[in-house]
């Protein structure tokens, strides 16, 4: 049987990088991996074993890449991860995430099928073999129809598919991907769990899937190996997993830290108007592309909303102009807080009662700056810290930090810490000023089953409060909390609303 990868005993040499037991490892031919386990657990470690990025100690991985013929592992092991909804980690194609600041598409902006062409120029030398194989990833893509569209106009799950296709054009022997689902709605998260199982079986290629979310293993894996509290546990196959699996327990909020949470000195005066959010015949654009059309919303004090929609509906866009974000705002028939915009008013004003999470801010924190710090930076709105804050303010960010069960991290780099702990850091920046609107962008990204149970109840508890106000978007309905009272669900030009009492 041919081993792929194959590591024993291995331990990093860096210690602040080494799980708490030598691990063993192997991935044969013909196998597919899922490696699942809860946020902080060691996934991203192991991944980086695998990868070569973290040499070892002694014994170093073995590799079988045949019948690949490159030397090189990073020629023949490929690693995806995505930070965000629009399927991005590269800091050169950063703004493609924020397409609301597009306003004209010009020479520079390239289409799919320009960025695929560069993709394959990378890749290696052009050959009629190496065409035909493009063309065959374009059909089993089903590309033809999006070859001609500008990036920036794709959907996240159009993107996503992009990247994909772009990183198998280097014909890799080991395809790695973090969290391939998340971000994506159900049709979309279907349709590439379908892509990965064709591709398992029609390529020379084996995946490994890193997963936060243990039930949503697709099935053409048919391993699963799971690692907790840095230790890692053998492969078994995903049929055994999945019928000795018991969820893992939802983690609920102490007694305490609800009663805290609720006691909370009310520390800024409220806007005097009712309304929150008020949008009359809104239409945004982009190019001759119609994103928003005569979108009518108010949102009022104390209401809380779940925004939801197919992906490319316009839910970013959306919330781009409630945070005041959008230049195409100062156009539009808008209302924050019961000022127009356009008013007089300035971005700060509106952005210091609105507290904000979101992919888009996840990707946007690549400095590795001490966690209670990236806590504390959401007291100004800003990336980073540029004004000390006083005592009291790092109270208040120990005080959210133990919320959210991250109190240990206040002192770790921010870069350091898994995607998982980053999210709940992020998390607690959005809470720390203790805004008036809460603005929560797919909050439960990349977080394992106890600490989504957390997060819930967490905004669950915020909400109850007087005249706090809610905007939550998630794909998933089970991840809304109980207090959701409102529901507006976007389609491409088109909005419908559904209000629920409950």
């Amino acid at each position: 049987m041919q081993k792929i990868i194959h590591i024993e005993k291995g331990v990093a040499g860096m210690p602040e990088w080494r799980l708490a037991e030598p691990v063993d490892f192997e991935l044969a031919d013909g196998e597919h991996i899922a490696i699942v386990g809860p946020n902080g657990g060691g996934k991203s470690m192991l991944v980086n074993m695998l990868t070569g990025r973290h040499s070892l100690l002694t014994h170093p991985p073995h590799y079988d890449f045949s019948p690949s013929t490159k030397p090189l592992v990073s020629d023949n092991i490929k690693y995806i991860t995505f930070h965000d909804s629009y399927g991005s980690d590269n800091d050169r194609t950063y703004f493609l995430q924020q397409r609301w600041n597009q306003q004209e598409i010009d020479e520079n902006t390239p289409t799919a099928d320009q960025w695929l062409e560069e993709a394959y120029r990378m890749a290696g030398e052009d050959s009629p073999e190496r065409h035909r194989f493009k063309e065959h990833l374009c059909r089993l893509f089903h590309m033809e129809t999006l070859l001609d569209k500008y990036i920036i106009l794709l959907s996240s799950g159009e993107l996503r598919k992009l990247k994909l296709l772009s990183t198998l054009l280097s014909s890799p022997r080991v395809l790695i991907i973090d969290n391939p689902f998340i971000g994506l709605d159900a049709g979309t998260r279907k349709q590439l769990k379908d892509l990965l199982g064709e591709l398992s079986v029609r390529q020379t290629l084996q995946i490994i899937l890193v997963l936060s979310k243990c039930d949503e293993i697709p099935e053409f894996i048919t391993h699963v190996v799971e690692i907790n509290n840095l230790r890692v546990s053998a492969k078994e196959k995903r049929t055994d997993y999945i019928a000795r699996r018991h969820e893992w327990l939802s983690a609920t909020l102490s007694q305490d830290c609800r009663e805290a949470i609720l006691s909370l000195p009310y520390i800024h005066v409220a806007a005097p108007s009712e309304d929150v959010v008020r949008m009359n015949k809104v239409n945004i654009r982009y190019g001759e592309r119609p994103i928003l059309e005569n979108l009518d919303w108010t949102v009022r004090k104390g209401e809380r909303w779940a925004l939801s929609g197919e992906n490319g509906s316009g839910k970013s866009t959306l919330l781009s102009l409630v945070c005041a974000d959008n230049p195409q705002s100062y156009a539009c028939d808008i209302s924050l807080f019961g000022k127009a915009r356009g008013s007089g008013e300035t971005i700060w004003e509106i952005k210091k009662r609105i507290g904000y999470v979101s992919p888009e801010m996840h990707r946007a924190y690549r400095r590795d700056l001490p966690c209670i710090r990236i806590v504390a930076s959401g007291l100004t709105d800003s990336i980073g810290l540029y004004a000390k804050p006083q005592e009291e303010d790092y109270a208040r960010c120990r005080f959210w930090m133990r919320i959210f069960g991250i109190e240990a991290l206040a002192e770790r780099t921010f870069l350091k810490i898994s995607s998982g702990e980053q999210r709940l850091v992020l998390l607690a920046r959005a809470f720390v000023k203790d805004p008036e609107l809460l603005i929560l962008d797919e909050p439960l990204h990349g977080l394992d089953n106890p600490n989504r149970s957390k997060v819930k109840d967490i905004i669950d508890i915020f909400c109850r409060r007087q005249d706090k106000t809610l905007i939550m978007v998630t794909h998933y309905q089970e991840e809304l909390p109980t207090c959701i009272d409102h529901q507006l669900f976007l389609t491409r030009h088109t909005q419908k609303e559904q209000k629920n009492n409950i």
